[in-house]
């Protein structure tokens, strides 16, 4: 199970840095012109959105996940305190891009409220998204992880679909990781904890597209960070991609708009039940953070 988890957090890093060199391009045909296929990690263009990062950095929400992983490994656990303070300091003096769920939750620390109490109303799914360092901690305790996943996901999107959504991803996880097959995990978990919500809804739509191609069935759901499009694009490559992280990663990104928090969600469920063998390696090695990252999962492996 460890090199299960540790791919786990891998490939959702290693999915957003893929991601970064055509972040928010919604027109697939300019992605196609500029870019052709994306099968390795990209150099953002001039006057991109992440500009100001190198090939191989990541998108604002892996910058968010790392200081996750940080403060887990720092903390022995999901601390909201701790997390918090490394997350203002991450944006105290930022150089990449500063979303509205962002700005929104900084206004809201700057006005003196708690963790529980500064999240924006955003419905971005990256707010949910970001949680596979929990998974790595807490992939044998349940409650805690769901907990922690809904916490963290509140202090920055305090929008209670996308706190459903991070419920959601935690308890897929925790059955993929304990050998579940993806799409049954979800399937299992719609129905046990989700019945007639608006994720019961994605999954179902999302699973029920398997076979469907990519970029139609993703620019049919929605390519915006909203996770009402989003979610069931999740749902859609996982479940299509079951056996293939690799292809599902490229095809996200082919298909455009936030690739990247779809990313970070479907590197995730597909890293842990794949295992470290699926990531690329050439992908790894184009990580520029990857010792960093293997560092601080050994620092929460001694200490778990």
């Amino acid at each position: 199970m460890k090199e299960k988890a540790e791919a786990m957090v891998l490939a959702s890093f290693v999915a957003d840095s893929l991601a970064l060199g055509v972040h928010w391009i919604y027109d697939v045909e300019e992605i196609d012109r500029r870019f052709g296929r994306v099968e390795q990690l990209l150099a953002p263009a001039a006057g991109s959105y992440h500009s100001s990062r190198q090939r191989g950095e990541f998108t604002h929400y892996g910058d968010q996940v790392m200081v996750l992983l940080e403060s887990v490994a720092a903390r022995s656990g999901f601390d909201p305190d701790d997390f918090a303070q490394r997350w203002k300091a991450l944006f105290k003096n930022y150089d990449g891009y500063v979303d509205h769920a962002t700005q929104g939750t900084l206004k809201n620390f700057s006005a003196g409220k708690s963790p529980a109490e500064s999240g924006a109303p955003s419905s971005d799914f990256a707010g949910a998204a970001r949680i596979a360092p929990l998974a790595f901690f807490y992939g044998n305790d349940l409650e805690q992880l769901v907990r922690s996943a809904r916490m963290q996901t509140v202090m920055t999107h305090k929008h209670p679909e996308v706190i459903r959504d991070a419920e959601f991803l935690a308890r897929v996880v925790f059955r993929v990781l304990a050998g579940e097959r993806p799409t049954a995990a979800m399937e299992s978990v719609r129905d046990e904890f989700f019945g007639k919500t608006p994720i019961a809804e994605a999954v179902t739509e999302g699973i029920a597209s398997a076979s469907a191609d990519t970029r139609q069935t993703i620019l049919k759901f929605g390519q915006s960070c909203n996770t009402r499009g989003a979610l069931p694009s999740f749902v859609h490559l996982v479940a299509r991609y079951e056996d293939d992280l690799k292809e599902a990663l490229i095809e996200n990104v082919m298909a455009g708009g936030d690739s990247a928090a779809r990313g970070l969600a479907a590197g995730m469920i597909l890293g842990a039940h794949l295992g470290p063998g699926a990531v690329p390696e050439e992908w790894l090695a184009s990580l520029k953070r990857r010792g960093h990252i293997m560092e601080l999962l050994e620092t929460i492996d001694r200490s778990a």
